[in-house]
């Protein structure tokens, strides 16, 4: 259902009190670089908060039967550190945590992980609507602390001496909900300021938050693990609180929200034919004729069921649940595999796995920027993100089969399947996710940022909900088994997208471009007939040469003439290059 929303928001107090030590005010650019460091260390606490529990796995419900020999690597004792270990061997500390130490806890494990997911996709899509509709500063600030107080709430457990299943399975659902107001409103915050010029490379540049956040929780989880696994929840709790409380003070949801006080238009860049430059003319002209002053905006917010008719939304969506199914999977498990795994004839401690998983995400940083950078070079998503899906494939198989040979191979492998199993994942939940909530099928004066941003990411974290339930059965099995479930979910997420991938390749082939006068009128005197615009076959020899003489891709309105008149139109259009040429320079 549509609804109106006239919602007046004030400036953030601390950029008031920036104002008044500076006495003036920042730049537009300014604040842009102000909302991309915001979000940004945002939606990695979010991330950091969620690490806790893969890092813990192997705590609550240890394995006493490895041999477990640990030796240091080669990469230092940063990563792998020796722990408890008496004549080579490796001893458990502790029988694990009840209620998760019993012949089901790895399935209780998993059922934990599901509540969290399940929870937090049912509630992207309440989240997204209400962020559409409400001010996304302070709805973002109320989630943030709401996740870090029950987050801190699963860890004091450990404190006070919780075994109760439902203890623990409670606190992760209320988690999941308020963790579901992250994703939508950082989305939509970075799509009011930012229009569609390299949107995909800025955006995959920013989505890094996703795995500094996991490297940043692994890192600070594993750190405290020693003093009781209860700190490993509390203390990234207590940062998402306090990054709660910075996105209060900092945060301007809107360009509205920070307008210069002395009434000034907003400064342009002087970017000539980018549409970006285009939206803050627009937005001038609306303060110079009196418009809404001060953060006061009148926006129509979008359903569900009109975001979803959005062309490209359903598709995205449904390769999202098979690609978080994969990402979500290593997100949780890698660290317990790796503790639970041989490499190298030896095993490594909870914490040295945890350190050692990071690397994962130093792969996926390296996948979203590569992802996002060449979907703009090439202006097609679909395309891109099949692309990296299909990648990733064989990438697993090489992980699960050779990555046990030593510890060096396990590292690069590792860092390859997270270059291609979080590229595609980052390019869908970001770039993808703002095309789609600007799209030009929305009418008026309509938002759906939020709303299409939490379709796709609660569609998405349904597979990511589903994907750990599944390996904590799988796993009984044997890894082999849960391999076989990750690389099907690749597939199946490449392969939903053929439709979006075949109509860009049509796009593509069949662009017209316009040609210049005098090109129209020699080619009509060469060939007899006029051309415009030329039409060439797009083969792979042609492609490469329009390329060179500067003409760009040309549609095929004939590919039987194309194909028996091509070479001819080579040569003419090199005759007419050089002729403008000529002529241009004796001008």
């Amino acid at each position: 259902m549509n609804q109106s929303s006239d919602t007046r928001r004030g400036i953030p107090p601390g950029i008031l009190i920036i104002r008044k030590l500076r006495g003036r005010d920042w730049s537009f650019s300014t604040y842009r670089y102000v909302v991309l460091l915001v979000t940004f260390i945002a939606y990695a606490c979010y991330h950091a908060s969620r690490k806790p529990s893969s890092i813990v796995k192997s705590v609550l419900d240890p394995d006493p039967d490895n041999p477990n020999r640990l030796y240091p690597w080669p990469i230092g004792e940063f990563f792998v550190e020796k722990e408890s270990v008496s004549n080579g061997e490796y001893r458990v500390r502790d029988k694990g945590w009840a209620p998760f130490n019993g012949k089901d806890g790895t399935s209780k494990l998993g059922e934990i992980d599901v509540a969290f997911l399940a929870c937090y996709s049912m509630g992207m899509y309440v989240a997204g609507h209400l962020g559409d509709s409400l001010d996304l500063r302070l709805f973002l600030t109320t989630g943030m602390i709401g996740s870090g107080f029950f987050v801190g709430l699963f860890g004091m457990g450990y404190f006070w001496n919780v075994h109760a299943f439902g203890f623990f399975l409670v606190m992760q659902m209320a988690a999941g909900l308020f963790q579901a107001t992250g994703w939508p409103s950082v989305v939509a915050v970075i799509g009011n300021w930012f229009g569609k010029r390299k949107r995909g490379l800025i955006m995959g540049v920013w989505n890094a938050h996703t795995s500094v956040g996991n490297i940043s929780g692994s890192l600070l989880a594993a750190s405290v693990l020693e003093f009781g696994w209860g700190w490993s929840f509390i203390v990234p709790g207590a940062f998402i609180i306090l990054g709660g409380l910075m996105v209060y003070l900092y945060l301007p949801a809107y360009p509205e929200d920070v307008r210069f006080s002395s009434g000034q238009p907003l400064e342009v860049e002087a970017v000539t034919n980018d549409e970006e430059a285009l939206i803050e003319k627009e937005r001038v002209e609306v303060e110079t004729d009196g418009g809404p002053q001060h953060g006061s905006v009148s926006r129509r917010s979008v359903g569900l069921l009109e975001a979803c008719r959005i062309p490209g939304v359903i598709p995205f969506a449904m390769c999202l649940f098979f690609s978080k199914l994969v990402a979500y999977t290593f997100l949780y498990w890698l660290p317990f595999y790796l503790s639970q795994t041989e490499i190298g004839g030896e095993y490594v401690s909870v914490k040295s796995a945890g350190n050692l998983s990071t690397l994962f995400d130093v792969g996926g940083i390296v996948g979203g920027v590569l992802a996002g950078y060449i979907s703009d070079k090439l202006h097609a998503r679909a395309i891109t993100a099949a692309s990296f899906m299909y990648f990733a494939i064989p990438s697993m198989i090489l992980y699960r089969f050779y990555g046990s040979m030593s510890h060096s191979v396990n590292i690069v492998l590792m860092m390859i399947a997270g270059l291609f199993i979080n590229g595609p994942y980052a390019l869908i939940t970001t770039a993808v996710s703002a095309d789609l909530g600007t799209h030009k099928s929305l009418r008026g004066d309509s938002r759906a940022l939020a709303t299409v941003t939490a379709i796709i990411d609660g569609t998405g974290s349904v597979g990511a909900a589903l994907g750990p339930l599944l390996t904590g059965f799988l796993s009984t099995l044997g890894w082999n088994a849960v391999f076989c479930m990750l690389t099907a979910g690749a597939l199946i997420a490449g392969l939903l997208l053929t439709r979006l991938v075949i109509d860009e390749i049509k796009e593509k082939t069949s662009r017209t471009i316009p040609v210049s006068n005098v090109q129209q009128s020699f080619g009509a005197s060469i060939h007899g007939y006029a051309v415009s615009p030329y039409s060439i076959m797009e083969s792979s020899w042609s492609l490469k040469l329009l390329n060179d003489i500067g003409l760009g891709y040309m549609s095929v309105k004939n590919a039987s003439n194309a194909h028996s008149f091509g070479y001819s139109y080579i040569i003419h259009i090199y005759v007419v290059y050089g002729v403008e040429e000529l002529m241009s320079d004796s001008i």
